[in-house]
């Protein structure tokens, strides 16, 4: 039985690293097999995948630069002043979960296998869509492992009789599944109306923000007062350029956070060489910059690889997974941004206004749990709920949900970095749906046991349902496969 159970684990690891962790080669090859199943050329189905391709990698370049050049600076801030806190980053987070494994004695191999779990079930639930009113497959590969691997934590930690068990694995595997099925289903409607139908999801870190962001922006601000038509008065209208916009705000923003850290911590850290000459003014605007460049080339990947997607995933929409629609990165969207990039850039300044303003609040009222913020969440998460709420509310929209969604992410994040033991292993999870919802799953692992996730699991079911009685005549329609009546 060990034997057998290794070899799926080997061949699942194998799959899992070089295609389903691999996004542009997984986007790829969708769209190869989407194109083949439209009987396409072969020249066409081969077009279609290198662009596929290229264009993932392209956005990638973008976001791995946002990621690697500014993230330091943040978790600086830890550093610099030897501040115990646990760093609001699901790679933190996931290197805090793989910390406590070790010192469980538990197998990390196990969060594999809950994976490919989790994999099955999205397949398995979209598969009988007529039924579940599930839409969307969950593809983004690199989140699916983070949020594999907190989901058995918080499993093992709240069930003992589970810990590093097949029965834990699959428990986390249906659970786990569940939510990315449900999660980027709620989010089909909000990203059709921002998209005009381009046929994908969002399947990432901060589903359930995006679906409450389209349900409440038009009532908090107004959409005919949007970021695009901000009219700012005389030399301030250089800010409806994005490149400018950004290039500008990211010099006050993150040039303070570099005079802060100094250029003495800079230097020893080899982010800047004072030896060679360089002035560290010089430093800071060359660094600062590279956001509006890593921004740009991560709309332009963005907008290639989308168009080959909506196109191709009909082939597989129509003939193996019907009334299907794929749940991506949440950077997709940013190519569908009305005003060019300044609902991202707003976003993430508002976000990052009420992480810094919740840290302080931790500080104020001397906090168990002191929390760094990250540059994933701050990024990722507030600039996609930005574009959302500029779309719906405007600019005022945009203030107040990205503020509010930084400081919930903070308090969300200390609660539970706090409440399930990984603040001892300096991070956690920290996206906004895993300062929301997962710790009230994980409350409730932990108080009610295996009894709570039967029942987080058959609640999150009810969800689709729920959407498909309130909507009935257009639930299907966005799929162009499954009749609207069903």
């Amino acid at each position: 039985m060990n034997a057998s159970l290794d070899v799926v684990i080997g061949i699942w690891k194998g799959l899992f690293a070089n295609i389903l962790a691999e996004p542009a080669i997984f986007i790829g090859l969708i769209v190869l097999v989407g194109y083949i199943l439209m009987h396409k050329p072969l020249h066409e189905c081969f077009s279609g995948f290198i662009k596929a391709t290229v264009g993932f990698f392209i956005m990638q370049v973008g976001s791995s630069g946002l990621v690697s050049n500014f993230r330091p600076f943040l978790v600086g801030l830890k550093d610099r002043f030897d501040l115990q806190a646990a760093v609001l980053d699901p790679y933190f987070g996931f290197n805090a979960v793989n910390a406590g494994f070790a010192k469980m004695g538990w197998t990390t191999s196990l969060i594999m296998l809950a994976l490919l779990v989790a994999f099955l079930w999205n397949i398995l639930l979209v598969a009988f869509h007529r039924i579940t009113k599930v839409r969307t497959l969950f593809i983004t590969g690199h989140v699916m492992l983070q949020q594999a691997t907190t989901g058995l934590w918080l499993i093992f930690i709240g069930v003992p009789l589970m810990q590093n068990s097949i029965w834990g694995v699959i428990t986390c595997g249906i659970l786990v599944g569940t939510y990315w099925a449900v999660f980027s289903n709620l989010t089909v409607e909000a990203t059709q109306d921002l998209t005009e139908n381009a046929g994908f999801a969002v399947g990432h870190q901060q589903m359930l923000s995006v679906w409450i962001t389209h349900k409440i922006g038009a009532r908090i601000g107004n959409k005919k007062r949007s970021v695009e038509h901000l009219e700012l008065p005389g030399f301030l209208q250089i800010f409806n350029d994005n490149v400018v916009a950004t290039s500008t705000l990211m010099l006050i923003f993150f040039g303070a956070i570099l005079v802060v850290l100094g250029p003495d911590y800079l230097a020893s850290h080899k982010f800047y060489n004072p030896q060679g000459g360089e002035w560290f003014i010089k430093y800071m605007f060359k660094t600062t910059i590279q956001f509006a460049v890593y921004l740009y080339v991560l709309s332009a990947g963005v907008r290639m690889f989308v168009a080959e997607m909506t196109e191709s995933f009909k082939g597989i929409s129509d003939k193996i997974l019907k009334g299907s629609l794929p749940a991506i990165d949440c950077a997709a969207i940013y190519g569908f941004d009305a005003a060019n990039g300044n609902s991202i850039l707003f976003g993430f300044l508002f976000g990052a206004f009420g992480q810094f303003a919740a840290v302080m609040g931790l500080i104020i009222f001397h906090s168990p749990v002191l929390i760094i913020p990250g540059f994933v969440p701050m990024f990722f998460d507030n600039a996609t709920v930005g574009v959302f709420a500029n779309h719906k509310g405007g600019f005022r929209a945009v203030v107040i949900v990205c503020f509010l969604s930084g400081v919930i992410q903070v308090l969300g994040g200390a609660l539970a970095a706090g409440a399930f033991g990984l603040a001892q292993y300096g991070g956690w999870h920290g996206n906004f749906d895993w300062d929301t919802l997962w710790p009230c799953i994980g409350w409730m692992i932990q108080n009610f046991g295996s009894l709570a996730i039967g029942a987080v699991i058959l609640l999150m079911l009810l969800i689709p349902q729920l959407q498909y009685l309130f909507n009935k005549p257009k639930y299907f329609a966005s799929t162009d496969t499954a009749e609207a009546s069903n």
